[in-house]
């Protein structure tokens, strides 16, 4: 059993049978923690006299101690994975975690002015949310350091980021494909950023997160065709919002075609698994008549054996949350942009096309 005075994040995660991230969200008075397992956390955050004070040590520091997140739609796996680095390095830390979880643009415009502000927090990261033009001037102005996680945006190369090279991953998915011999791939993914600004426009309504990942390494992807000296198809590619059923809704419009490509590169592992069941569900089998590959490697593509692009989540978050620290202290150089590397993990779902 942890000393009162001793006591973090972790050592409560462990006693209540949760995660870190959970035992964070609890503390929060976050509405997606079920009621019970709060109660419990609480319970055992109370015995363990998890209660730090933190009057005394902002009046004598002049910090907050705790540090703001702010992440879209935090359940999905990669954003998850993301914050799960995030928590394991500040659960070992003097500093509180402070999630804001934003799910429509109202929310996030409203987010940034309400997590950047310097009586709260000492710091921030925003984890993959799209920026828009409007939000740069607030940003800049923001009187805590900030780091992005999995954003970039021009007008943000004057801030701390930890990015990866999204169309560097989409050219070698691509590639491997065309090693294998496939001539005819596809293409799903949720891109918006190719669009014409009257398209935008229409599109940001549906779409109003704009993101960026799936449109470079859509680039990537028509990269390595180019090379190769292959077309690139619209009947091969495939949009819409992020999900499995959406993209299992576009692999059977594009397996229904009278030419169906032999292989479909997905822009994330959730699309991918949308792919596999739209097959299946044709009666084609993986990866005899359809090759399948995915992008981030989420825990569920190792279950599902499922050919990727790896992405280091995790690390983001430590490296992200590091370097925010680093910035706190003043330990930082300014306009720090770190890129991590990307790897091709080969599973079962892809192989050479039949003859």
């Amino acid at each position: 059993m942890p000393t009162k005075n001793a006591t973090t994040i972790r050592d409560i995660a462990h006693l209540a049978g949760v995660t870190p991230g959970t035992v964070s969200r609890a503390l929060n008075d976050s509405t997606l923690v079920k009621n019970e397992t709060k109660i419990k956390i609480l319970k055992i955050a109370e015995e363990l006299d998890y209660s730090p004070n933190l009057v005394a040590r902002r009046l004598s520091t002049g910090k907050t101690f705790a540090i703001g997140v702010v992440v879209p739609f935090f359940t999905r796996p990669a954003v998850s994975a993301r914050l799960d680095g995030v928590v394991s390095i500040l659960s070992n830390s003097q500093y509180d975690l402070v999630i804001h979880d934003i799910e429509s643009p109202k929310q996030r415009s409203i987010g940034f002015q309400d997590v950047l502000r310097q009586e709260r927090i000492d710091g921030a990261l925003i984890i993959s949310m799209p920026i828009v033009h409007e939000d740069i001037n607030y940003l800049r102005h923001s009187k805590v350091p900030i780091v992005f996680i999995d954003r970039k945006h021009p007008d943000l190369a004057d801030f701390n980021s930890i990015i990866i090279d999204d169309v560097k991953g989409g050219y070698e998915s691509t590639k491997y494909l065309i090693n294998l011999g496939h001539r005819k791939i596809g293409f799903i993914g949720d891109i918006t950023g190719l669009l014409t600004k009257p398209e935008a426009a229409i599109l940001e309504q549906e779409n109003p997160f704009m993101y960026t990942a799936s449109r470079d390494r859509y680039e990537g992807y028509r990269k390595a065709l180019g090379e190769a000296g292959f077309p690139v198809l619209p009947d091969y590619y495939g949009e819409d919002q992020h999900g499995y059923r959406e993209a299992r809704e576009l692999a059977v419009q594009m397996l229904k075609l009278d030419d169906p490509p032999t292989a479909i590169f997905a822009a994330s592992d959730i699309q991918a698994f949308g792919v596999i069941q739209a097959a299946r569900n044709l009666g084609l089998s993986i990866p005899d008549d359809l090759s399948v590959i995915g992008f981030d490697d989420i825990q569920a593509a190792e279950l599902m054996e499922l050919t990727t692009t790896r992405q280091l989540l995790f690390e983001s978050g430590c490296k992200g949350v590091e370097l925010l620290l680093q910035a706190i202290n003043n330990n930082c150089a300014e306009h720090t942009t770190i890129t991590l590397p990307t790897k091709l993990v080969i599973r079962n779902t892809t192989a050479p096309p039949k003859v």
